[in-house]
């Protein structure tokens, strides 16, 4: 089947976009799930924008002093910080992370992080702070040797982001064009045969009325499965009826 534009009519009509980042991280689970060796384990993780949360009962019980040491019967005293004027203080905003991906876990190393599968909000592509926090993002997990896949269907925004990847890190790929197509997906590792680092990516446009690609999602240096895009979402798109 082919692929739809969920950000333009006649589809956004009757679904919103968020429908299909919503539910396609659990369809991808179900579709890698077969694939994971016994000790890996897939899960998919959504998060909403928003400032960092804290832990508010922390905050109140430290900034009311509850939590220093000295009360003249013998605790010791904690040394305090004598207020000065900042060298910087300005108006910011953080910029808002909408995260719609799946991740991959070897459960063999304490649950360590192995691979991660990036499915691109408009918000993620908005804005120049935003489209730097997902770059740096992926850029950051590539560095740990987290393989990351960057699924991209965003026709609402000019942005691509695995272009502006390969920017941050300094390289650059012969299948991106000139101008680079705004959606697309990407595969991409960082690993080290023969004792020498080396970036590996498999980058493809997409076409709205065209078919999603297979793409590999590294577990290891020597492991490898496959993630059929085209299954997981049109199975995606069946459950939520999306003509």
């Amino acid at each position: 089947m082919p692929l739809r534009d969920h950000f333009h009519p006649p589809v956004s009509q009757r679904h919103t976009w968020d429908e299909l980042h919503g539910q396609w991280p659990a369809m991808i689970v179900l579709q890698l799930a077969p694939q994971l060796p016994s000790n890996y384990t897939a899960a998919p993780r959504i998060h909403l924008g928003g400032a960092v949360e804290i832990d508010v009962a922390t905050y109140e019980r430290h900034a009311n002093g509850n939590a220093a040491a000295s009360n003249g019967n013998g605790g010791v005293a904690t040394a305090t910080w004598t207020a000065t004027e900042p060298t910087l203080r300005v108006e910011a905003e953080l910029p808002e992370m909408d995260e719609y991906e799946v991740r991959v876990y070897d459960m063999e190393r304490g649950r360590t992080l192995v691979a991660a599968i990036e499915i691109v909000s408009p918000s993620n592509k908005d804005r120049p702070e935003t489209r730097h926090a997902f770059v740096t993002k992926c850029a950051a997990l590539l560095f740990q040797k987290v393989s990351v896949t960057i699924v991209d269907l965003v026709t609402s925004r000019e942005a691509n982001l695995y272009a502006q990847l390969l920017e941050h890190i300094g390289q650059k790929d012969s299948s991106v064009a000139a101008p680079p197509s705004n959606i697309y997906t990407a595969a991409c590792r960082w690993t080290v045969p023969r004792k020498k680092w080396l970036i590996e990516a498999w980058h493809q446009p997409v076409i709205i009325g065209q078919a999603l690609p297979k793409l590999p999602v590294w577990l290891a240096d020597d492991l490898a499965i496959t993630l059929d895009l085209e299954s997981s979402y049109e199975e995606t798109c069946r459950v939520l009826r999306i003509a």
